[in-house]
């Protein structure tokens, strides 16, 4: 009888507040573990110009994932959810290289991937990130660094008993800038270490350990790690925070410490919503939605669907600058996902069940758990946040200003990369405390 084996698929997106997508061929590696890609590939340059298209199609996608995510709630305490659905578009974007027939189609329907050039559009997302990659370990949380610190890193992990697919690890290297890390998984004393010191090490100590169970039948583990860290352009003034009033969701009023400033940002308002992008001192903003009315949020249902965040971003990207008095809560907030049902929730049957369509990866390959773990860190000096996420499976074989906006009520956040538009994190702040 044919024993069956586990594959496991990771992805880890690392703090909002100092991110940039890099891949691992530049992050720190694994201590003994030596990197293995293909032979004679190397990665492409390309340019971001040439897929405007694609990407105006991933920002799309990342706000389909991000939609989904806050809706399924994770295991938020008090309503309070932080997710990386860039983290989980990137994780998804290198399954998707590995993946044919009706899976294949599934994926792109779904999750609204590009029909061509998918790759190559990931390829410049992570490129146009690369300008502020750093290491994590050197950050300050304390003190989060004036120039952004966005680091990204793919990592996979195979068993070196197992073939993985020429093909796949070729567009790996391509496009992603990575190899593969040869491993024995049934050697957990060696291996599960190698993986949780890789989490660590690329997200600077915020995720301590991958999100998925180890198990030794493993055969294939795929990493994303992001890590964000950045001062506000302003830093808020602390003797300027307060405790103030703030209304959660069904009337109840708590007291929560409150930063205040009159800050040069751009503000946006229309029936249902009024916004903010409050910005790091370069290169990226915190982009706060505002709600009218009912603040139920993901608890229930999505509080800004995607559509509404597409067009606040419109309208933001427009807008000028002017000085706005905010009041913003500082907050410090965890969540934990299990991603198959947050991925069942959004149509993908044939992906959560095929044992054939992942063959390029590694032969009979089926997806048996997933799971991304998150955090941020906002307080008067800027922002740090960490996410990662894992996909398992098993293989068969100071001014007076005109405007004001107080986040006294529920709100939605994302951090967003400039350049690209890029939404990198999403959450949604219930209850501050």
């Amino acid at each position: 009888m044919v024993r069956v084996r586990r594959l496991v698929a990771l992805a880890a997106a690392a703090a909002l507040v100092s991110g940039s997508a890099m891949v691992s061929a530049c992050a720190p590696q694994p201590a003994d573990v030596g990197l293995l890609k293909a032979d004679g590939v190397t990665r492409l340059s390309v340019q971001k110009a040439d897929y405007a298209a694609q990407l105006e199609t991933l920002k799309a996608s990342s706000r389909k994932l991000g939609a989904a995510l806050l809706a399924d709630g994770g295991d938020a305490a008090n309503g309070n959810v932080v997710s990386s659905p860039a983290s989980l578009l990137i994780a998804l974007s290198m399954l998707r290289a590995g993946t044919s027939g009706a899976t294949a189609a599934e994926l792109d329907s779904v999750l609204g991937l590009p029909a061509e050039g998918r790759d190559e559009a990931v390829n410049a997302l992570l490129a146009a990130l690369e300008k502020y990659d750093g290491d994590p370990g050197s950050v300050d949380e304390d003190n989060p660094p004036q120039e952004p610190v966005m680091h990204a890193a793919n990592g996979l992990f195979v068993d070196k008993d197992v073939p993985t697919g020429e093909e796949y690890l070729g567009t790996l290297a391509r496009h992603y800038g990575t190899g593969v890390y040869p491993v024995s998984f049934r050697d957990e004393s060696v291996t599960k270490p190698v993986i949780d010191q890789w989490v660590n090490r690329n997200t600077g100590g915020r995720i301590k350990e991958a999100p998925a169970g180890y198990d030794p039948d493993n055969t294939f583990s795929l990493l994303n790690a992001i890590f964000f860290a950045a001062a506000w352009q302003a830093p808020f003034d602390p003797s300027d925070t307060r405790d103030a009033p703030f209304t959660k969701a069904g009337g109840e009023v708590i007291s929560v410490p409150t930063m205040a400033a009159t800050v040069s940002m751009k503000y946006a308002a229309a029936p249902g919503w009024k916004a903010v992008d409050l910005p790091y001192a370069e290169g990226f903003v915190m982009r706060l939605i505002l709600p009218d009315g009912d603040t139920s949020g993901p608890a229930g249902a999505v509080a800004v669907s995607p559509e509404v965040l597409t067009e606040v971003a419109r309208r933001l990207d427009d807008a000028p600058l002017e000085m706005v008095t905010i009041s913003l809560p500082k907050w410090d907030h965890s969540t934990m996902f299990e991603l198959r049902k947050v991925l069942q929730a959004m149509g993908l049957r044939e992906t959560l069940a095929t044992e054939k369509d992942f063959n390029a990866i590694q032969s009979g390959m089926k997806l048996t758990q997933a799971a991304q773990a998150a955090n941020i860190t906002v307080a008067e000096k800027g922002t740090v946040a960490a996410a990662v996420t894992q996909i398992n499976a098993e293989a068969v074989a100071g001014t007076v200003s005109e405007r004001q906006i107080i986040f006294d009520r529920p709100f939605q956040y994302e951090i967003v990369h400039i350049e690209t538009g890029m939404p990198l994190f999403t959450g949604w702040v219930a209850d501050p405390r």
